[in-house]
């Protein structure tokens, strides 16, 4: 079967994009974006994958999104493949000359739904709010038109799946996204947490800065990729304005790097508002080591309980420091679970289960 794989852009390397890219890889098959970043997405270990553009866009949004979804709609391929997967949110217009499809909800866009009250006070400035409130009727209007063209849906989470019926009326399976789980090693208790996340304002990064300020002798590595936008570099700025000596924060590192930091860190810290599924807790128990994670969202069926680390309620600083005292206490006994754990999320699990829902 000749598989094509839509995902909206891979200029910015997240869970979201390795998910598209670990299909592509798996299935054979190429996969059409907008803006790519060839150089990560060799290194984080995808040599092989075709990779075509239909047509940069541009950085900043609300322009990069709009130009995404114009351009997925205005795609089509005819019969060149026999099957289609749709794995991004911005690119679902593609559902509507695609057929027969799949398409792989990592959550119905955030900004539109479920983050839109959060995205308008955080992100848009007072007098730009009217027009942003037009712009997500406008886009709303739009998903709910395109997801009829959807034939099969698959959910990344029972969380994302609760969000689906719940905004956009259809409903779908889960299976949960892919894990390498056999590049990733444990190599020693080191002296320092780890915490990797895109540097956004829902990751809510400011609550690990805040809590290692408060523990000048914890260490904190944060792995925080942005995008090149406006509203991004405003962000992450912001971060590494609020960031405590004992925090290093790296832009981005390659897979063999990021590999090595998971295998010497205490432990793991994510700090994301309602997520959908959270990859990165699964890749650092992949590795033997405990997650701190708030217990809401997807983090509930990752992380699970305690014995692969502490899922935090009404996540604060303080909180975060008294799971980093739990946790120190012995984070090398928390390793035979988080090992058995990430087992369950195995990229051989998933594929195995997204080609029955490719039967048609």
């Amino acid at each position: 079967m000749k598989v094509a794989v839509f995902h909206n852009y891979m200029d910015n390397i997240g869970g979201a994009e390795i998910v598209g890219l670990t299909m592509a890889r798996e299935l054979k098959a190429p996969i059409y974006s907008t803006n790519f970043d060839d150089e990560k997405i060799r290194k984080m270990g995808f040599k092989n994958t075709k990779l075509i553009s239909i047509g940069k866009v541009p950085i900043n949004p609300p322009y990069k999104q709009q130009m995404a979804l114009h351009k997925f709609r205005k795609l089509d391929l005819g019969k060149q493949f026999d099957f289609y997967i749709n794995e991004g949110d911005w690119a679902m217009s593609s559902l509507v000359n695609h057929k027969p499809n799949l398409w792989y909800v990592h959550s119905p866009i955030r900004e539109l739904w479920d983050l839109y009250e959060y995205t308008r006070q955080s992100n848009v400035p007072p007098y730009k709010r009217p027009i942003f409130d037009l712009w997500v009727k406008y886009n709303r209007h739009l998903s709910l038109k395109y997801v009829g063209h959807a034939q099969k849906i698959v959910c990344n989470s029972n969380n994302t799946r609760r969000r689906l019926k719940k905004f956009l009326k259809v409903d779908g399976n889960v299976i949960h996204p892919p894990i390498e789980t056999k590049r990733f090693k444990f190599i020693e208790t080191g002296d320092f947490w780890l915490s990797v996340n895109r540097l956004i304002t829902h990751k809510r990064v400011q609550l690990q800065m805040e809590a290692f300020k408060k523990m000048p002798k914890q260490k904190l590595i944060v792995v925080g990729s942005y995008e090149q936008s406006t509203h991004f570099k405003e962000h992450a700025d912001y971060i590494r304005s609020i960031k405590p000596d004992n925090v290093e924060i790296l832009n981005w590192v390659s897979n063999k790097d990021l590999i090595g930091l998971y295998g010497r860190c205490k432990g793991f810290i994510t700090t994301s508002k309602d997520e959908d599924f959270g990859m990165t807790p699964v890749e650092a128990m992949a590795a033997g080591k405990p997650v701190i994670a708030p217990n809401e969202g997807g983090y509930k069926e990752s992380v699970i309980d305690e014995t692969t680390g502490v899922l935090i309620d009404d996540i604060s600083p303080s909180k975060i420091i008294k799971a980093v005292k739990t946790i120190s206490k012995g984070p090398g006994s928390y390793r035979k679970e988080c090992l058995k754990q990430a087992k369950k999320f195995d990229t051989k699990v998933f594929i195995r289960k997204l080609k029955d829902h490719m039967e048609l």
